[in-house]
C-alpha cells in the first residue's frame, strides 16, 4: 500500500505544474478574452437597447407630428366649412334682399295700378253720370215735348 501511496503522491506532484498551467491559462483567458468579450457584448446590448429606445422615441415623435398634422387638417377643414357657410349665408341674404326689393317694386306697381284703376273708375263713373244726366234730360225733353213737334 505504501507503493500505491507513493505513486499517488508522485502523480499529484507531477500534476501540480499542470494545475498551475491550467489556472494560469484560466486567468489569461479571463483577462484576455472573457472580460473584453463581456464588455463588447454589454456595449452591443446597450447600443441595441439604445437603438430600440431611440426608435420608440422616433415613433412617438412621428405619432405626435401625425396627430398635430391631423389637428391642423381638422382646423383647416373647419375654416373652409365656416367660409362656405359665410358665403352661403351672404348669398342667401343677397337673395332675400333681392326678393324683398322685387316684392316692394311689385307692391308699388300694384298700388300704382290700383290707383290708375280707381282713377279710371272715377272717370268712367263721372262720364256715365254725365251721360246719364244728358240722357235723362233728353228723355225728359222728348217726353215733355208735344206729340208730333219733333218730327
Amino acid at each position: 500500500m505504501d507503493e500505491t501511496l507513493r505513486q499517488l503522491g508522485e502523480l499529484l506532484l507531477g500534476a501540480v505544474p499542470t494545475v498551475i498551467l491550467l489556472a494560469l491559462l484560466y486567468a489569461l483567458y479571463t483577462i484576455v478574452v472573457h472580460k473584453p468579450l463581456g464588455r463588447v457584448l454589454e456595449e452591443r446590448r446597450s447600443k441595441t437597447e439604445g437603438a430600440v429606445e431611440k426608435s420608440r422615441a422616433d415613433i412617438a415623435a412621428a405619432e405626435a407630428r401625425t396627430s398635430e398634422y391631423e389637428q391642423r387638417l381638422r382646423e383647416a377643414r373647419a375654416k373652409v366649412f365656416h367660409a362656405q357657410e359665410a358665403r352661403r349665408k351672404a348669398a342667401l341674404d343677397a337673395r332675400t334682399a333681392a326678393l324683398n326689393e322685387a316684392r316692394n317694386k311689385a307692391q308699388a306697381q300694384v298700388q300704382g295700378a290700383k290707383g290708375d284703376i280707381q282713377k279710371d273708375r272715377e272717370a268712367a263713373q263721372n262720364g256715365l253720370q254725365a251721360e246719364a244726366q244728358t240722357l235723362a234730360a233728353e228723355i225728359i225733353r222728348r217726353v215733355l215735348e208735344p206729340a208730333g213737334a219733333g218730327r
